[in-house]
């Protein structure tokens, strides 16, 4: 799936000031062990915020709160925000400053060993996980909102410019392996803006990116484990050929492997980069329905 151009860069440096005063004040500054930087543009905030509560209402999970850039404008949108964030000296600082919204609750709590569906549950939809997100942990926190696609109606992230480039690649680009096809599976993708490091305190050396994931309902494929399977071995080696990064796929002769893949539509000279979604999907029902006795690995 291709990513929309973006006609209107978002503006780099307003609000750093403020951002290192505010961190000043309560004796803070960013820990590079937890990949902190903070978002200090209050535009960027808002074009976020809008994307992930549009229409107005619903229950937003923020992932890494910070310092409230984002969490702001959310609470004058949302109904209920749930604004989770490890460091327990910044959610320290969001209740204090945020004490006034009623809508807002504050978790101090790693993102990952946190109940998002049970979260989301209690409250009103639609039901949106949102945030600029920890690159460090960007993977598995994308992994965590595929595997709650049928839970939720919206993602919005900001992430790596890299790892949304990666998300939107269309099947044929260099860039287009594994997380673009789970990503596309389960959701439409698009890339909301691009966000120069200016925009953030302290500066980061990479470029940043807005995602929004819409879920498909119903998804072009079930991340099944014989999806995972199919993918994940296909996207192994990119150079190989399909014939070679399948081989062994299901316990299969290389004589069945041509015959499941010639069932699925699928040429096995050809390179994993060049397959849809739906490609894998087909591959993924063969190894499924074709071997009563295989189990993922």
């Amino acid at each position: 799936m291709r990513a929309a151009r973006d006609e209107h860069p978002a503006r780099p440096g307003a609000g750093r000031a403020g951002t290192r005063s505010l961190l000043r004040a309560h004796g803070l500054h960013a820990r590079k062990a937890l990949s902190q930087s903070f978002l200090a543009d209050a535009h960027i905030a808002e074009r976020c915020a809008e994307a992930a509560t549009t229409p107005a209402g619903g229950t937003v999970l923020e992932i890494g709160a910070g310092l409230g850039a984002l969490t702001r404008p959310l609470c004058r949108r949302a109904a209920r925000v749930i604004a989770l964030e490890r460091d327990g000296r910044l959610a320290a600082v969001l209740r204090e400053t945020l004490a006034a919204e009623a809508c807002l609750s504050v978790v101090a709590v790693d993102a990952l060993r946190f109940d998002w569906a049970g979260a989301l549950a209690s409250g009103p939809r639609p039901r949106v996980v949102a945030g600029n997100v920890p690159y460090a942990i960007s993977g598995r926190l994308i992994e965590r909102t595929i595997g709650l696609c049928a839970e939720i109606d919206r993602a919005v992230f900001m992430l790596q410019r890299e790892v949304v480039d990666r998300l939107c690649a269309s099947p044929g680009s260099r860039i287009y392996g594994a997380p673009s096809v789970f990503a596309q599976a389960a959701f439409a993708v698009r890339r909301l803006l691009r966000v120069r490091p200016g925009a953030f305190t302290p500066v980061p050396a990479v470029e940043s990116a807005v995602v929004v994931l819409e879920p498909l309902r119903p998804p072009r494929a079930a991340e099944t484990e014989a999806f995972r399977a199919v993918v994940r071995a296909a996207f192994a080696t990119r150079r190989k050929t399909l014939r070679n990064a399948w081989a062994g796929l299901g316990g299969w002769t290389r004589d069945e492997l041509a015959a499941r893949a010639a069932r699925a539509g699928i040429a096995l000279g050809a390179r994993a980069e060049t397959l849809s979604v739906e490609a894998f999907a087909r591959m993924a029902a063969e190894l499924e329905g074709g071997i009563g006795s295989w189990r993922p690995s």
